[in-house]
């Protein structure tokens, strides 16, 4: 027997003799489920990801529901969940599918691919898992799995190793059983062939596994990329006027958090706060611009410490400016800006940093 047929054959063994994790998108066959499921939990950790699962689904039962939401609901619903740009296209497509296929998921691998926000491994996964088609999947999962057992050094960023594992995993996957093979090496990838300290003495396919046998296990699957990150500082202000309200502003730009509402920002590629000395914002040209009708000497202000989101390219160094006067005429005449109270700010969707530090600081006001 190949090494090829014993790992598809061993590897179906294992799933059906195994106790299979009880994931509600896994029951019945809806691609919609599967779609929303496989697109919330792309760097996502399952615990994380399920609970928001379960409210969409509450909340949006259909595709059509999904489609007929406004977006602010979305986001909404969706914050704390990162990667914002997946609900944004999620919506769209809800909305394409609505319009060009009367709501129904298309069921060809090739229709599935074209829609938004829809790569390879999601549109195997929709195919086989929903459809019952033949493709293999390729996640993070696979990768493992795949470079371990083969003890492949091929990096799995590159393009080369990407058409080199979506072409082994196509030629392992058994054709009558897509669903059951894809969700059998996602599951031993996510419990026995672990990134770190991997199960090895319980896994069904060691005795053939290559990288055990020459050690290499903890050396792959194998990156050629090494991520930088930028640092960027956000000075953020938050005007608490005597009437309670205070300024927003949608993030419209392609940048982090699109579609997502923050304060009015000065932004620097270096702390020009550094020794808690903010002569430098009260000097800007935009501080300047933003409060030229008023006595800026008399507004009592209150600085936040330093509130950090790593993200995946970079890290976000956010401090809050909490100023206590009437709100500056420049942010009412602006369509730009929003002016709402202050207790509001609970209704809009907003970015995890600026959660903790309502959460922290805001409320109550000091």
């Amino acid at each position: 027997m190949t090494s090829k047929t014993f790992f598809t054959r061993q590897l179906l063994y294992w799933y059906d003799h195994t106790e299979n994790r009880n994931l509600p998108w896994k029951e019945g066959k809806n691609p919609y489920y599967t779609w929303l499921s496989e697109i919330m939990l792309q760097q996502t950790r399952l615990e994380q990801g399920l609970p928001y699962y379960l409210r969409f689904v509450e909340q949006y039962p259909k595709l059509v529901d999904l489609a007929n939401a406004p977006e602010d609901d979305v986001l909404k619903l969706w914050q704390g969940l990162g990667y914002y740009a997946r609900a944004r296209n999620m919506h769209a497509t809800a909305k394409f599918i609505r319009d060009n296929y009367a709501g129904e998921f298309p069921k060809t691998y090739e229709e599935i691919r074209a829609l938004k926000g829809i790569g390879d491994y999601t549109a195997a996964a929709i195919a086989s898992f929903a459809f019952d088609l033949a493709h293999a999947v390729v996640d993070g999962n696979v990768y493992r799995v795949l470079s371990r057992y083969f003890n492949i050094e091929t990096a799995i960023d590159s393009t080369d190793g990407k058409k080199q594992f979506s072409k082994l995993a196509n030629e392992l996957l058994d054709p009558n059983r897509p669903a059951d093979f894809n969700q059998a090496i996602m599951d031993i990838g996510a419990t026995v062939c672990k990134p770190a300290s991997p199960l090895c003495q319980h896994c069904p396919i060691f005795e053939k596994c290559k990288a055990l046998q020459l050690s290499n296990i903890e050396k792959l699957p194998v990156k050629s990329k090494k991520l930088t990150k930028k640092d960027r500082y956000f000075y953020y202000f938050v005007w608490r006027s005597p009437k309670g309200e205070t300024v927003i502003k949608k993030r419209a730009e392609k940048d982090i958090w699109q579609g997502l509402y923050d304060f009015p920002l000065i932004e620097s590629t270096e702390n020009i706060c550094a020794d808690n000395d903010f002569s430098k914002i009260w000097e800007s040209a935009t501080w300047k611009r933003w409060t030229e009708d008023q006595h800026t000497k008399e507004i009592p202000v209150k600085i936040s410490t330093t509130y950090r989101q790593l993200l995946t390219h970079q890290n976000i160094l956010a401090i809050f400016v909490e100023v206590y006067g009437e709100i500056p005429n420049i942010f009412f005449a602006d369509n730009y800006y929003t002016i709402i109270r202050i207790e509001d700010l609970r209704n809009f969707a907003l970015p995890k940093t600026l959660q903790y530090y309502l959460e922290k600081d805001l409320f109550p006001w000091d």
